[in-house]
């Protein structure tokens, strides 16, 4: 066990994922167990800058697996992206004597973490909190499940009203460049088709599927849009759209951060605290300047440079299939 490390600073950055809160849990208590003390940073980096730092006893994390959003709050820092910033949060952690670090949270959380442990040499272990699933070195992201949850059980609410009205919807899913929340939505709510930024699909494509939907007499569609597609926004897809096809009544529904928001499903509960608790082994471990993250069930540590540099896309059978599946 490394002995050197004693007190613990934990944070959430960037967007807010569900499941942040049980990651938070299970790092507490894992450290806890250990006889390791746990210091909350309150706001992110902003609040590493701004000295916002406070003890985390095991009371502090009861009753939160259950709770969506973040406990520590989060945002994202314009200062930290600075040497002056880097250099201040080190020294507030100096300050309170604090020994290592977990930051829960994405790509931009990671680059911080990356620059801040080259500029100080502090240790860092990232926990990947994101719903977009982007990250490289786990095949999911903590959060990343609630928000297919979510976004599936509003597509079957507008399935019926697509079905009365004989109307084809677009609707757009966040992910930012990311189309795992469009793919395995569309998959999961039985979409016509899917847009996503790692698969080119053209426009005349797009009316070619739409138009063989009509030939089959379906009297509804559900298109599913990643927001980072590559054909433009939702609304200008539907519009050009409509002007091909008059056969659809179209229609847009965009979600935006309706996703974020709620309880974390039982698989994103198990994920973080599996990686919470991971952490915490990393750390007692001498591993530092890395993500914990699962593969294939089992748990491994990639690091930071590899996280943000490399890129993840989804399987193209699981894309060839999504096609398949929604002739």
């Amino acid at each position: 066990m490394n002995e050197k490390i004693k007190r613990i600073g934990i944070f959430t950055s960037g967007g807010d994922a569900p499941g942040m809160n049980a990651a938070i849990r299970a790092v507490t208590r894992a450290a806890n167990f250990y006889d390791l003390h746990v210091y909350g940073i309150y706001g992110g980096y902003e609040g590493l800058i701004d000295g916002d730092i406070r003890r985390l006893e095991t009371s502090d994390v009861a009753n939160i697996i259950q709770r969506g959003g973040t406990i520590l709050k989060t945002s994202r820092s314009e200062r930290f992206l600075t040497v002056e910033g880097r250099r201040t949060a080190y020294e507030n952690l100096l300050a309170q004597d604090i020994d290592a670090m977990v930051a829960i949270g994405g790509d931009g959380t990671f680059r911080g973490a990356l620059q801040f442990y080259k500029e100080t040499q502090f240790p860092v272990v990232g926990l990947p909190g994101t719903i977009d699933n982007d990250l490289y070195g786990t095949d999911f992201t903590i959060g990343f499940y609630t928000a297919v949850d979510t976004a599936v059980e509003a597509v079957d609410k507008i399935r019926d009203t697509a079905d009365s009205h004989n109307r084809l919807f677009f609707i757009e899913v966040m992910g930012r460049h990311s189309g795992y929340i469009a793919l395995y939505t569309a998959v999961a709510s039985g979409a016509s088709a899917v847009l996503i930024p790692e698969y080119d699909t053209s426009f005349d494509e797009l009316v070619e599927n739409i138009n063989r939907s009509l030939k089959r007499k379906k009297l509804f569609g559900l298109v599913i849009v990643a927001e980072g597609n590559k054909l433009g926004s939702t609304v200008e897809i539907a519009e050009k759209l409509q002007e091909k096809i008059k056969d659809y009544d179209i229609r847009v529904s965009i979600f935006g951060h309706i996703q974020r928001g709620g309880s974390p499903c039982a698989y994103d509960r198990m994920l973080a605290s599996r990686l919470g608790y991971a952490t915490i082994n990393a750390l007692l471990e001498g591993k530092f300047n890395c993500m914990a993250g699962i593969i294939n069930d089992v748990v491994v540590y990639t690091p930071f440079e590899q996280t943000v540099q490399l890129k993840k896309n989804p399987e193209q059978e699981l894309i060839k299939m999504a096609e398949i599946l929604g002739l």
